[in-house]
């Protein structure tokens, strides 16, 4: 399958660690309930799953924020657990609820009975993929994404979303071999989800491990990183059109293992607004010409209900935070791509975002030159 020319790289050029004119930009759920369009769309579509298994409807919402801001990458709508639900375990989204699924996995039956989907239950994933990419006609690069195998454990197990996590730490600590089960079985499924979407048409992926900042620091290398390092190591590196696809780790909360994060096999470590890149950027990013990591964040979503000009130096203050990026566009370097520091809040003024994308954009070109 054939593409347009990508004619904005800059995203994949940061994911690289090579030097950009600017610091690139993309959001957290940057197609979603903030937009007017986007409601109205799933009013269309009757349902949040009518929407996201539509393949025209799933690429309509992915293109919407486009059509709006200066954003430098798009990336795919969808639900990130659309996998258990291909396991079978029957997703719903009730207003106002948030997901929930017909049958949590809590004993060794439940257990038992979990395996790698059949792919072709997500086809329409996949579809959407390939739709966005055409749709897209090159403008911007395509992030695929999935959640980590133990930010998908945890609304496995409890059953929806969690203020506690009650359930999945009780069965972590109880029957850890069970909750290794579990994480063996969502790594797979979740390294050949993102396979397929890489086949598909995506150009970048991203690995959502939210809840990992929820474990202890004694179970987060066992029950977080190792899976999500067996997801990593099944993934593909090549694209469909013939380029490397860069990896992006997500850890809310993850801050504090930066120094065992730095050693997984991704391109780029992605930060909550509670870092600071500067210290990020000296544990991870490495040295201009040496070996690193690329760094992603983090601004405070709720930034974005404040007056644009607050908007705009917390926009700078992040930037300088990070520090000027390297220049030499011979040599690999640190590097930083601008996001938030979660998911856009559903109630953000739309027209906050405009102050937010320009304001990156001027500032980043004004440290490189100088002013």
């Amino acid at each position: 399958m054939t593409y347009p020319t990508l004619q904005n790289d800059c995203f994949l050029r940061a994911c690289r660690r090579q030097a950009t004119d600017y610091t690139p930009l993309w959001m957290m759920r940057q197609a979603g309930r903030y937009l007017p369009e986007y409601r109205e769309t799933r009013a269309r579509a009757g349902s949040f799953m009518d929407l996201a298994t539509n393949v025209d409807y799933a690429t309509e919402v992915t293109l919407q924020p486009l059509q709006r801001y200066a954003l430098d990458a798009a990336i795919l709508f969808s639900d990130i657990l659309t996998v258990p639900d291909a396991m079978g375990l029957g997703l719903s989204f009730a207003q106002g609820e948030g997901p929930r699924f017909a049958h949590a996995v809590r004993d060794e039956a439940a257990v038992a009975r979990l395996a790698v989907p059949d792919l072709e239950r997500l086809r329409y994933v996949f579809d959407a993929v390939s739709s966005i990419r055409r749709a897209l006609d090159g403008r911007v690069p395509l992030i695929g994404f999935a959640g980590s195998p133990w930010t998908l454990a945890c609304y496995m197990v409890e059953g929806g979303s969690s203020s506690d996590y009650r359930q999945v730490k009780s069965l972590m600590y109880a029957r850890p071999d069970l909750m290794h089960r579990i994480l063996a079985v969502n790594a797979d499924a979740v390294a050949a989800y993102l396979n397929a979407q890489i086949e598909a048409g995506a150009q970048a992926l991203m690995l959502f491990d939210s809840w990992g900042g929820v474990l202890a620091d004694s179970h987060f290398r066992a029950f977080s990183l190792h899976y999500t390092a067996r997801v990593l190591a099944q993934l593909r590196r090549v694209g469909t059109d013939g380029q490397d696809v860069p990896r992006i780790v997500f850890t809310k909360g993850g801050a504090i293992w930066l120094d065992v994060m730095r050693s997984l096999d991704c391109e780029v470590l992605g930060l909550d607004w509670t870092a600071h890149l500067g210290r990020a950027r000296q544990q991870v990013g490495g040295v201009v010409g040496g070996a690193g990591k690329a760094v992603q964040g983090n601004l405070d979503p709720n930034v974005l209900f404040a007056p644009p000009a607050i908007i705009e130096a917390e926009a700078r203050r992040v930037l300088e935070d990070f520090g000027t990026p390297h220049t030499d566009a011979r040599v690999p370097g640190p590097t930083h791509i601008f996001n938030l520091g979660h998911g856009i809040n559903q109630f953000t003024p739309p027209e906050h975002v405009y102050a937010l994308v320009e304001a990156v954009h001027s500032h980043s070109r004004a440290m490189r030159r100088g002013g």
